[in-house]
C-alpha cells in the first residue's frame, strides 16, 4: 500500500528539522528513534552539557549511540536517571519539560537500554566468572574435609573497597594468589589426613587458682590471695596473662573458669576481657576471645579460642571507667594492687580442654577414606609423616575411583560424568606407578581436585541456573560454604527450582547453626562493620570508650538484625524503632537505664534516649567517623549508599582534588555551604548533606551530644552548639535527627528496594544493572503484603529472576 501523502510530508519535515544536526554529529546512525533522542537532548540539555567545560564532565556532543560501548551506555543511563527524576534540567534554572515529550523520551530510552542489556545477559549472563572469596574457600575446605583450622588469615587480603568481596567484577587472581591457594589446600589436606590417621587430639587439664597464679615475686601473672588468682584493675601491659594455659600445639581450646569480683563498684560489676597472644613485648599483638561481667556472686564462664603454639590466655578487668591501679617498673608485686583500693577479678579455678569445632576424627576419616579398612598407629608424634607407611589394609582400584568421584562431586558441587573424573583418576594412578604409598596417591588426587578451576570458580552458564548451580548460589549466599546433602539431593531430583521448595530451603538454612552466621557475614560487608577497627577514638575526647564497648556495639547490631530477620519485621525498623539490644556495659555507655548482665537483651527506649534503628547504633556511628571528628559528608554518603539506596557517584574528573576555598569558614556547615556553591558539587551534596547533618548529634564514639567538643590546653570544653536541621533533596525540612528518621521511614519502598539490591549484589556477585531495575521493583511489590518484612524481602530475592539466572 503506498504511503499517505501527509505521512510522506511529515517525514520530510522531520528530516529537514534534524538534518543539519544529524549531519554534523559523530554519533548518528540514521534511524529516526536515535535522532529523536538527540533532538530532545539538544532542546533541553545542551545549554549545560556542551562546550569546553560541560557540567558534571558530561559532554553530550560526544555522546555516542552505540550501546555496546560501555561509556556510552553508562552515560545514557545517567541521562535517563537525571531526566526521569526531574533533576535535569535544573528546576531552579529552567521551566519543567512538558509531560508528553518527557514521557515519550523516558519510556523510549528506558526500553532501548533495558532491551540492549537483556540481550547481553542472554548471551553472556549478568554475572562474570566468580571465584570463591577467602571466607568461602576456608568454609568450603572445612566442610569438605571436616577440619577446623583457621585458613583465611593465610590468604592474600581481599581488595579493600566499598564493594562486596563476592562481587565478581572486583575479584582478581594472580600467580601469587594461585601459589597461596595451593599452600592453603596443602595445609587443609595435611590437617585432614593427620586427624584421620592419628589418635584423637582431645585432652583436658584442670588447674587450681594457685597453679595459674604467679610463681615469682614480681611478674604480670595473677596474685595468689586467699586461695584465689587475683588480677586488679590497671593498665599494665599483659597483666593477667596465664602461662599455665600456653598451647603446646596449635589448636582450638575450650576454657571454663569460675570468677567473682572483688571490691566491686556500687551498682555494677567488673567487666573483664579474655584475649590471647604470646604476651611478651616482642610479640605485642593480642586477639579478641570474649568478655564478661564479674559480680560478687561466683559465676562460671566458658570461651573457645584458637591458640597458635606458644600463645596463652590473658584474663583481666578491662573497664576504663574503673579506678586503675598503678604498678612500678612494668611489673606487679604481690599485694601492690590490693593496697590501692581498686576493683579486681578473682579466678577460683580453670579447666582447659583441646577440642575440635565440627566433625570428630571418625567423620574426617570417612570424608577422606570412606569405609576403607584403616589401621591407626598406637601413637603418633607431632610432625610425624603419618602417611609414610601403609595404613589402609584394603584398597581396590574400583574403591579408590569411587572415593575420588564422591570427593569430586562434593568439591565441584554437582554429580560428575565418568569422563570428567579421568584426569583425577590418572593423578592417583601415576602416583601409584611411581611407588607412592596409597595415602600419598589419594592425597595427590584430592589436591588436584581442590586446585581445579571447577572448585575455585562457581560453575554457572548463561540463562536459567540448573539445580546444582542454584543450590551452590543459595548455599554461598546464606552459608558462605558448599551445599549440604539436602540441597544437592533436591538439585538432583530437579525440585529445588520449585518456588515452594526454594522458600522452605531458605528458611531451613537460616534456622541452621550455619545460618546464624549469615547476619554477621552480610552485615560486615553491607554496613562495612569489618572496618570498625580502622580507627581508635581519641582518649581525650572519649575517655570511657574501650574494647568491651566496641565489641558490645557489634553485638548490638548483629542481635538487632537477627531479630528483624527471624521475626520478619518491617524494614521501617532499620531506621525507626523504639527498641535496641544492649548489655550492662553498653547501656551504661549510652546513658540508658540500668540493665543487668553481660548478654545482649532487647530493651525499650524512650524518645529522649535517641536510640532505635541502625543509625543510632554505636558500631555504625564509629565506622562512619574518624575517631576524633564527625563528617556530614562521610556519614551522608554512607547512609545514602547503604540505607537509602541513593547511588552517589564519585566526584567528576574535572573537579580538582583540592578542597574549595574555605578561608573564613567557622563551622562545618559553613564549609559545606561553600563546597555546595560549586556547580559540579551541588547535585550530589543535595543528597548526601541532609542525612549527614541529621546525625551530627552523634559523636565519633556513638554517643549523643548537644555541642561540638573543643580542646583548649588539653582540656575538653563545650564548643559550638550543634545544628542538625537541614533540607532534603526533595525539599523537605527537618529540625534534627528525630524529624529526619520520621521523614525517611514515611515511605518504606526506598528502604525495601535498597535492602533487596544489597542482598542481590551480595548473593549473585553482580551489581544491579539497568535491566534489573524492573525485577527489583517486583521484589519490593511482592514483599509489600508483609509490610516489607526483612525475611520476606530476602525470600523474594532468592525467588527472583535476578538470583536464578547467571
Amino acid at each position: 500500500m503506498p504511503a499517505n501523502p501527509i505521512t510522506i510530508k511529515f517525514r520530510f519535515v522531520f528530516c529537514a528539522l534534524v538534518g543539519s544536526f544529524c549531519a554534523a554529529s559523530p554519533f548518528v546512525h540514521g534511524d529516526e528513534e536515535s535522532a529523536t533522542r538527540f533532538v530532545f537532548l539538544k532542546q533541553h540539555c545542551y545549554d549545560c552539557h556542551t562546550g569546553s567545560e560541560p557540567s558534571g564532565g558530561l559532554d553530550l556532543e560526544r555522546l555516542g549511540n552505540d550501546l555496546a560501548e560501555q561509556e556510552d551506555f553508562d552515560n545514557w543511563v545517567k541521562v535517563f536517571d537525571r531526566v526521569a527524576s526531574g533533576e535535569m534540567p535544573p528546576p531552579e534554572d529552567y521551566d519543567p519539560i512538558e509531560a508528553e515529550p518527557l514521557k515519550e523520551f523516558t519510556e523510549d530510552v528506558q526500553e532501548w537500554l533495558a532491551t540492549h542489556q537483556r540481550d547481553e545477559h542472554r548471551t553472556k549472563g549478568r554475572v562474570p566468572a566468580r571465584r570463591l572469596t577467602n571466607l568461602q574457600l576456608e568454609r568450603s575446605l572445612h566442610d569438605l574435609l571436616g577440619i577446623d583450622i583457621p585458613l583465611e588469615r593465610e590468604m592474600p587480603e581481599e581488595p579493600k573497597s566499598e564493594n562486596y568481596s563476592t562481587l565478581a567484577r572486583v575479584q582478581s587472581i594472580s600467580h601469587f594468589h594461585l601459589q597461596q591457594h595451593i599452600k592453603i589446600v596443602d595445609s587443609a589436606l595435611d590437617e585432614a589426613f593427620r586427624r584421620a590417621l592419628t589418635p584423637e587430639d582431645e585432652r583436658k587439664w584442670e588447674m587450681s587458682a594457685q597453679q595459674i597464679s604467679r610463681t615469682r615475686t614480681r611478674t604480670r601473672e595473677p596474685e595468689f590471695i586467699d586461695g584465689q588468682a587475683v588480677v586488679w584493675s590497671g593498665r599494665l601491659t599483659f597483666y593477667g596473662r596465664l602461662p599455665a594455659t600456653t598451647a603446646r600445639v596449635s589448636g582450638w581450646y575450650r576454657f571454663t573458669f569460675e570468677v567473682e569480683s572483688l571490691k566491686t563498684p556500687k551498682d555494677r560489676g567488673v567487666w573483664c576481657t579474655v584475649r590471647a597472644g604470646q604476651c611478651v613485648s616482642s610479640a605485642p599483638l593480642m586477639s579478641w576471645v570474649g568478655s564478661f561481667e564479674a559480680t560478687e556472686d561466683p559465676k562460671v564462664v566458658t570461651v573457645d579460642a584458637w591458640l597458635p603454639e606458644g600463645h596463652m590466655l590473658q584474663i583481666r578487668p578491662h573497664d576504663v571507667t574503673l579506678k586503675q591501679a598503678r604498678f612500678q617498673g612494668g611489673q606487679s608485686r604481690n599485694g601492690e594492687g590490693g593496697k590501692q583500693d581498686v576493683p579486681g577479678l578473682a579466678i577460683n579455678w580453670l579447666n582447659m580442654e583441646r577440642i575440635h569445632l565440627g566433625p570428630n576424627d571418625g567423620k574426617v576419616r570417612s570424608n577422606l577414606l570412606g569405609d576403607l579398612d584403616v589401621k591407626l598407629p598406637k601413637s603418633a608424634r607431632r610432625g610425624e609423616l603419618f602417611w609414610a607407611t601403609e595404613v589402609v589394609t584394603r584398597a581396590r582400584k574400583k574403591d579408590t575411583y569411587e572415593l575420588i568421584q564422591a570427593f569430586a562431586n562434593r568439591a565441584f558441587r554437582r554429580d560428575l560424568a565418568a569422563k570428567d573424573l579421568e584426569q583425577f583418576n590418572s593423578v592417583f594412578d601415576s602416583a601409584v606407578e611411581k611407588g607412592e604409598p596409597f595415602v600419598h596417591a589419594l592425597r595427590a588426587a584430592y589436591r588436584a581436585i581442590l586446585c581445579s578451576a571447577r572448585f575455585i570458580y562457581l560453575q554457572e552458564l548463561p540463562g536459567e541456573l540448573d539445580g546444582y548451580a542454584l543450590a551452590t548460589r543459595l548455599s554461598y549466599f546464606l552459608w558462605n560454604s558448599t551445599p549440604d546433602e539436602q540441597l544437592l539431593r533436591l538439585a538432583k531430583e530437579e525440585k529445588l527450582g520449585q518456588n515452594k521448595v526454594l522458600r522452605q530451603e531458605v528458611r531451613r538454612m537460616l534456622r541452621s547453626e550455619r545460618g546464624q552466621e549469615f547476619v554477621k557475614d552480610f552485615a560486615k560487608e553491607w554496613l562495612e562493620l569489618s572496618e570498625i577497627d580502622f580507627t581508635d577514638p581519641d582518649r581525650r575526647l572519649y575517655p570511657d570508650f574501650d574494647m568491651v564497648v566496641q565489641n558490645s556495639m557489634l553485638d548490638e547490631t548483629y542481635a538487632f538484625l537477627q531479630d528483624l530477620l527471624e521475626s520478619d519485621k518491617s524494614v521501617r525498623n532499620l531506621v525507626n524503632c523504639d527498641y535496641t539490644f544492649v548489655n550492662s556495659r553498653l547501656a551504661r555507655f549510652y546513658g540508658l537505664p540500668k540493665v543487668e548482665g553481660d548478654t545482649m537483651r532487647p530493651i525499650q527506649v524512650a524518645a529522649s534516649d535517641h536510640r532505635g534503628g541502625l543509625l543510632t547504633q554505636g558500631a555504625i556511628l564509629k565506622v562512619t567517623a574518624n575517631g576524633t571528628n564527625t563528617s556530614p559528608v562521610i556519614r551522608g554518603v554512607w547512609i545514602s549508599r547503604r540505607i537509602l539506596g541513593e547511588h552517589i557517584p564519585p566526584p567528576p574528573d574535572n573537579v580538582p582534588a583540592i578542597e574549595p576555598d574555605i578561608r573564613g569558614a567557622k563551622t562545618i556547615r559553613e564549609q559545606l555551604e561553600k563546597h555546595r556553591s560549586l556547580s559540579d558539587c551541588a547535585a550530589c551534596h543535595a543528597k548526601i548533606d541532609a542525612p549527614g547533618f541529621a546525625l551530627e548529634n552523634f559523636d565519633a564514639a556513638g554517643r549523643w551530644r548537644d555541642y561540638y567538643p573543643k580542646v583548649i590546653r588539653r582540656k575538653v570544653e563545650k564548643g559550638a552548639k550543634i545544628d542538625a536541621s537541614y533540607i532534603t533533596a526533595a525539599g523537605q525540612e527537618f529540625d534534627g535527627f528525630d524529624d529526619f528518621r520520621d521523614l525517611i521511614s514515611a515511605d518504606l519502598r526506598p528502604l525495601a528496594r535498597n535492602f533487596a539490591e544489597h542482598l542481590a549484589v551480595y548473593g549473585t556477585g553482580a551489581e544491579i544493572s539497568f535491566a534489573d531495575r524492573t525485577e527489583i521493583q517486583k521484589i519490593v511489590n511482592k514483599s509489600a503484603s508483609s509490610g516489607y518484612g526483612m525475611r520476606s524481602i530476602l525470600e523474594e530475592v532468592v525467588l527472583s529472576k535476578i538470583f536464578r539466572k547467571k
